[in-house]
């Protein structure tokens, strides 16, 4: 489902994590421009930091929040899921964050990576994982699970959402890196299929979806929205890549009690 904020802002949300209030939002509504145009919430991209400033006040609103219960964490593609209580904290160097704290909006950037909003609603525990193929390989959203049931949440309860990244179809890929993953596990091989220029095109929300149900969570789905397919509506670090532009803008998703 797509919901327009007045703002201008549009945000992508699945109907298995109401009531829980959340967002997977797209670029529309920013005050960026140039290569970054729209809303672009990355304070690591060369972009102008008062325009991420205004955006990331933007989706403070939008989640009906103030930009100060905006808690974010420095992304590092790990297995790491930090618990926050403060937005007002140092950021993590962690890949998710979980919290029980009413109104903390938990965030997460994306530019063709796995942004996956948790919840559950009976515990009252919600969390958010920056998942690439590396974070999901090592573990980053079974460490999510953890730490939510270490605030009390049942991981048959918890829902998973991933939201809009980069699919198969987008996601050449080489030997070298489907081979990581079949010395993982053998059966891996299911999440790549032959490409057009021969190489291997490799399935990374199926791999998430696999990794979650794995783990025991209770529902899980991909919201089936490509990143690099959509260029009107989101950030693409690969694109961005195949057009051999300077930077890239990077996505935001949200979730808060």
């Amino acid at each position: 489902m797509t919901d327009t904020m007045a703002t201008t802002l549009e945000l992508l949300t699945s109907p298995m994590l109401r009531p829980i209030r959340h967002g997977f939002f797209t670029r529309k509504g920013g005050a960026s421009s140039g290569i970054f145009q729209g809303l672009n919430c990355g304070g690591a991209s060369s972009d102008l930091s008062s325009a991420v400033e205004v955006n990331r006040a933007r989706v403070a609103e939008a989640m009906e929040a103030t930009p100060a219960r905006l808690a974010g964490m420095r992304q590092v593609h790990s297995a790491v899921a930090a618990v926050v209580e403060d937005a007002a904290a140092p950021a993590p160097e962690a890949d998710a964050l979980v919290t029980r704290t009413p109104g903390l909006v938990l965030s997460v950037l994306t530019a063709d990576c796995q942004p996956v909003l948790f919840a559950d609603p009976e515990a009252g525990v919600i969390g958010a994982a920056h998942a690439g193929w590396k974070g999901a390989l090592n573990g980053v959203l079974e460490a999510t699970l953890d730490a939510m049931e270490g605030l009390g949440a049942a991981r048959a309860n918890i829902r998973a959402v991933i939201g809009p990244c980069i699919s198969q179809a987008a996601y050449e890929v080489g030997e070298d890196f489907m081979e990581t993953f079949l010395m993982e596990d053998p059966a891996y091989s299911r999440f790549f299929a032959g490409g057009p220029n021969g190489r291997p095109m490799f399935d990374l929300p199926s791999f998430g979806l696999h990794r979650l149900r794995a783990a025991g969570v209770g529902q899980a789905e991909w919201i089936g929205r490509c990143t690099y397919a959509e260029p009107e509506f989101f950030y693409s670090y690969r694109r961005t890549t195949h057009a051999k532009e300077a930077d890239y803008g990077r996505l935001i998703s949200t979730i808060r009690l």
